[in-house]
């Protein structure tokens, strides 16, 4: 009698359960550090409406909404020549037209405007899946974050804790 070549049932499931294992494992920590790269892009995306809320404010004397930061209504649209108070391209189109309305890194972006003040905010799309904290920057450039998010309306400036790095 000749011996059967190959691996038997017990063995192959006692691999798949190691398998499993490693896996529960290894998904949620994958996951958290998807969070904090979320959160990470989120925080960088608000210093840049920082940076070109400054840069705005220097060229046209108030301050500007989140598509009048960029190129233009659409991701796509090329800046003008030279630039206008409608479409300054200090910002890029992607952030300015907060991914085409579907978020970008898994966060939305608003800024409003007045001619002295601005508010930007980035909160998670989705709460705990996408980010926890949330992030805001008024006038004086400091980006504030809240854990958990959303940040409400006009909020950052008076109840916001500066982001601690």
């Amino acid at each position: 009698m000749r011996k059967q070549k190959g691996f038997s049932l017990i063995e192959l499931l006692i691999v798949v359960a190691i398998i499993l294992i490693i896996a529960a494992i290894a998904i949620p920590n994958l996951l958290r550090a998807r969070i904090a790269a979320n959160e990470s892009s989120a925080a960088s995306g608000i210093r840049t409406i920082n940076t070109g809320e400054i840069s705005f404010f220097t060229t046209y004397r108030t301050y500007g909404t989140l598509v009048a930061l960029g190129p233009g209504a659409t991701m796509t649209t090329a800046c003008p020549v030279p630039p206008t108070v409608a479409a300054a391209c200090v910002i890029d189109g992607v952030l300015s037209t907060n991914g085409g309305g579907a978020g970008k890194s898994g966060f939305n972006y608003a800024a409003a405007a007045t001619a002295s003040t601005y508010n930007a905010t980035a909160s998670a799309i989705v709460q705990n899946s996408s980010g926890v904290r949330a992030f805001c920057s008024v006038e004086d450039a400091v980006v504030r974050v809240q854990s958990p998010g959303p940040i409400a309306a006009g909020a950052c400036a008076n109840t916001v804790q500066p982001l601690q790095q």
